[in-house]
């Protein structure tokens, strides 16, 4: 038998890659959608704007066909903007919902009646401690990810009586990349590390029909909450 499939939405640097080999690592052909391809991705990678539903089913689709419905979907895309309430622009918000609402409203579509069709899988979807609370500074960013958690009960309420696991994960930290080093100037001891979020997300398509997580939250040691 083939490899069941698996795709990341949202497959940049960081979570996204690390959840891209530990899927790959435990028998799954893992393939990334982005909008960006960064050198040295093998393939395994595909440029997708996730906000554009063209794009998504059409991507959707010759995936569905090279490699049959795929087991397990995470989506992962996001939009990070911090500034005041004065100094964030309609854009601004309209921007933060397109990469993070939309893109899984498009994924969602393009891929839960084919998994239902093949007899079920997981979708998970990335939150954040915005998803709960919005803090100062991030209206935008909160705003959205707070309507991606709505999206995902939604989804699990519809989806799960037909057999897909839907799960949302509150990623309660910073997750430790190049990039949330040079933002936030933390100690990365102090950091989610992606190959740990993987290993969790791994778990969560494991989990046995009759005990279905559908919300978790993952924070490093001594973060407060």
């Amino acid at each position: 038998m083939s490899e069941p499939l698996a795709i990341i939405g949202g497959a940049g640097a960081g979570l996204g890659k690390s959840l891209l080999h530990t899927f790959a690592q435990s028998g799954y052909t893992a393939v990334g959608l982005n909008r960006s391809v960064p050198d040295g991705s093998s393939g395994m990678i595909h440029g997708v704007d996730l906000s554009d539903p063209d794009q998504t089913t059409q991507a959707v689709s010759r995936l569905i066909q090279a490699h049959g419905a795929p087991k397990l979907v995470v989506h992962n895309a996001a939009k990070l903007v911090i500034s005041g309430f004065e100094d964030t622009t309609n854009a601004d918000f309209e921007a933060t919902w397109s990469a993070m609402v939309m893109t899984a409203v498009n994924l969602a579509r393009s891929i839960l009646p084919a998994m239902v069709e093949n007899g079920g899988g997981t979708f998970i979807v990335s939150g954040a401690t915005a998803s709960l609370r919005g803090g100062k500074n991030f209206a935008a960013f909160a705003s959205a990810k707070a309507g991606l958690r709505a999206l995902t009960q939604s989804l699990a309420r519809e989806y799960g009586p037909q057999g897909i696991h839907v799960a949302h994960v509150v990623l309660d930290g910073i997750v430790d990349t190049d990039a949330s080093r040079a933002l936030h100037g933390m100690d990365p001891a102090r950091m989610m590390k992606p190959a740990d979020i993987a290993q969790t997300y791994l778990s969560l398509a494991d989990q046995p029909r009759s005990t279905w997580t559908h919300e978790l939250d993952l924070r490093p040691m001594g973060e407060a909450f």
